[in-house]
This record gives C-alpha cells, sequence and structure tokens, in this order.
C-alpha cells in the first residue's frame, strides 16, 4: 500500500485487500459487500465497521457478520475537524487498502480526504455528474429524464465530484416516483459496487491524477458503463 497520501494509490494483488467501511444507516450496500466477500466473487476481507450515528442497524449485519465495529459518533465532536481527525485515527488502526463509503451521510473534510486519497470510494444514486447531492431521485423525474442511476467514483475533495469508475442506468417508468426508483437503482447499486472494489482488489483500479484508471486505461468522464 501506498502510504504518500498524495500519490495514487495501486494495490498489489498479491496480498489480499484488506477494506474498512463507513454507515450512517441500513447499511444495505454494506450486506453487499458482505456476501461478496463470504461468496469469494470480492476477494476482500472487512476489517471493521464504522459509523456515526450509535443507533444505525447496519452494524446489526456487521456483528452478524463477526466483522468488529466502531462508533465515532459526530455528535459528541465540537467540530467537523476534531471528528474526521479522531474517525482517521481510528480508521488508521485498521491499516485499510481501501475505505468504503457505504450511505455515510457525512461531508468529509479535505484533511481526512487528502490522507485516503486514491483509497477512498463512494456510491452516489446519480448518473453523475447529473445531480449530486440529495434528492436525485425526486430531481431526475422532475426534469423528465428517460433514465436514472448510480455512480462509483473515488472521493475528492469536490462533492461528488471525484472521477467516476462505473455506472449503471435504468429506465424511468412512467408510474415511479422517487421511493420506486430509488428501490430499483439499490439493486444496481449492490452489483456495482463490490464490482469497483473486486477491480482494485484485483490491481486493476487506480486513481491517477484526476482520472480513475481501469487496465491501464484512463475511463471516460462518466465510467465504466454497467449492463449486467
Amino acid at each position: 500500500m501506498t502510504t504518500n497520501s498524495d500519490a495514487a494509490t495501486r494495490f498489489d494483488p498479491r496480498n489480499r485487500c484488506k477494506l474498512v467501511v463507513l454507515i450512517s444507516g441500513s447499511g444495505s450496500n454494506l450486506q453487499s459487500f458482505i456476501d461478496n466477500t463470504e461468496t469469494g466473487q470480492l476477494n476482500a476481507e472487512i476489517s471493521a465497521v464504522f459509523s456515526n450515528r450509535p443507533n444505525a442497524t447496519g452494524l446489526d449485519r456487521a456483528s452478524e457478520a463477526h466483522i468488529p465495529t466502531e462508533i465515532v459518533d459526530h455528535t459528541l465532536h465540537k467540530s467537523r475537524d476534531d471528528f474526521d481527525a479522531q474517525l482517521m485515527q481510528r480508521i488508521d488502526q485498521y491499516t485499510p487498502d481501501l475505505v468504503i463509503l457505504a450511505g455515510f451521510m457525512r461531508i468529509l473534510t479535505p484533511g481526512f480526504v487528502k490522507h485516503f486519497n486514491g483509497r477512498l470510494l463512494n456510491i452516489h444514486p446519480s448518473l453523475l455528474p447529473k445531480y449530486p447531492g440529495l434528492q436525485t431521485h425526486q430531481r431526475a423525474i422532475d426534469a423528465g429524464d428517460h433514465e436514472a442511476g448510480a455512480t462509483v467514483h473515488f472521493v475528492t475533495e469536490q462533492l461528488d465530484g471525484g472521477p467516476p469508475i462505473v455506472q449503471a442506468a435504468i429506465n424511468i417508468e412512467k408510474d415511479d416516483d422517487a421511493e420506486t426508483l430509488a428501490n430499483r437503482i439499490l439493486t444496481k447499486e449492490h452489483l456495482i459496487y463490490p464490482l469497483a472494489a473486486q477491480w482494485f482488489a484485483e490491481g486493476r483500479l487506480h486513481l491517477e491524477g484526476e482520472f480513475a484508471v481501469l487496465d491501464n486505461e484512463k475511463l471516460p468522464n462518466k465510467g465504466y458503463q454497467f449492463s449486467g
């Protein structure tokens, strides 16, 4: 693992990739990682699951899978910087190769992002660069879009603006509302997020400057288009 936070991290696939997963809620994407590691489709181990909310039900998923859990309650810290500094320190104790944001509802500070540069992934429920931020499904419906989806991307200091790795799209049906659309997109999230992590674990995916690179080729600005 590269220790210089300014350098792109290219994982050595001769090792087993160590993951730390950050959640705030139910942890459905966390469950997809647990399932994929158990079946061997993802050649990685989840070293720990962190939550900023003590009552996050995703912690139960981790415990049931015998994965260590940690709570770093953001309400007990006087500033965002203090919270991120403690979170970073606690994560580092597990020496992760890759940090997965799985419904982690906190905007991370530049220092945190820089520390994990090239080894910090997020999934966003829109076809980035469309609709960064919240209420993505309703925004897509209100705009009259014909399709919506999800994007896995490297995390940078720009909110939902890091280089896309992989996207999955679905058609927006006439009777869709924000909830039904979100539920259908979630099934795609559960496929593409572990897939991106597996590419990293195989040494095929890394961050190079402002680009995601897969198999030594810079990915286009919307990432790989998943059709499964």
